[in-house]
C-alpha cells in the first residue's frame, strides 16, 4: 500500500511540507509507504476545459507537473494535498493543480481514501480545508478526517513543530488513514465495491 503527498506550497520544505511529513512518519509506522510530491513554485496552468484528457486521460500541457502526478495517482491506494493558507483559501498553484488532476480524470481514483491538510499562520484555515475537500466529495474519494480539522499554525516550520495539537491532528489523521487503507484491503475479494451507475447531468436552463 502506499499513498501519494503532494506538497502545494511554492515552498519545498516549509510549514506544509513539515504537516506532511508528521501524517507520512504514521503511514510508515503503520505499514504504509508514502511519496510526497512537491509541485513546485513554477506557473501552473489553469484547466481551460478543452476537454482532450478525456480522449487521452492526460492534460494537453506537459509542462508542470500535473500528468505526472496523475499517473502516480493511479497507483496509489490513497491521498493527501496540502496546502497553505493565502487570503483563507488555498494556493492557487494548488487549485489550478487540482482541477487538472481531477478535470476527466477521477474514475482511477475512485473509493481512494483521501485527505486534505492547510498550515496557515493565524486564520483562514477552515475555509482552504473546505476547498480542497470538494475535490475528493465529487470524485468518490472516502475524506479521511482527525480528531479536529486538518490544520497546523506557524509562520516557520519551527514555529509547526510548536503547534502541539497540530502535531497530534496530523499523527491522528496519518493512523486513521493507514487503518483505513488496511480495512479496505482486508476486504478485497469479500466485499464488493458500491455498484456504481452510469452518471447523470441535469442542465436547470433548457
Amino acid at each position: 500500500m502506499e499513498v501519494l503527498l503532494i506538497n502545494g506550497s511554492p515552498h519545498p520544505k516549509g510549514c506544509t511540507y513539515t504537516a506532511l511529513s508528521v501524517v507520512a512518519e504514521q503511514l510508515e509506522k503503520n505499514g504504509v509507504a508514502t511519496q510526497i510530491m512537491h509541485i513546485g513554485n513554477k506557473p501552473i496552468h489553469d484547466c481551460i476545459a478543452c476537454g482532450k484528457c478525456a480522449e487521452s486521460g492526460l492534460c494537453i500541457f506537459n509542462d508542470d507537473p500535473v500528468n505526472e502526478c496523475a499517473a502516480l495517482l493511479k497507483k496509489a491506494d490513497g491521498l493527501v494535498v496540502g496546502s497553505p493558507v493565502f487570503y483563507a483559501s488555498a494556493s492557487g498553484s494548488i487549485n489550478s493543480f487540482m482541477d487538472r488532476l481531477f478535470f476527466l480524470k477521477s474514475d482511477p481514483y475512485r473509493l481512494k481514501p483521501a485527505a486534505a491538510v492547510v498550515s496557515c499562520r493565524r486564520g483562514g484555515a477552515s475555509a482552504a480545508f473546505d476547498n480542497l475537500n470538494k475535490y475528493f466529495t465529487i470524485s468518490q474519494m472516502p475524506v479521511v478526517s482527525s480528531q479536529y480539522w486538518n490544520a497546523v499554525h506557524g509562520n516557520t516550520p519551527e514555529e509547526v513543530m510548536q503547534d502541539a495539537e497540530g502535531l497530534q491532528i496530523m499523527r491522528t489523521l496519518g493512523r486513521n488513514m493507514a487503518w483505513l487503507l488496511k480495512c479496505i484491503e482486508a476486504a478485497k475479494g469479500k466485499i464488493p465495491f458500491p455498484e456504481e451507475e452510469e452518471g447523470v447531468m441535469t442542465n436547470f436552463i433548457r
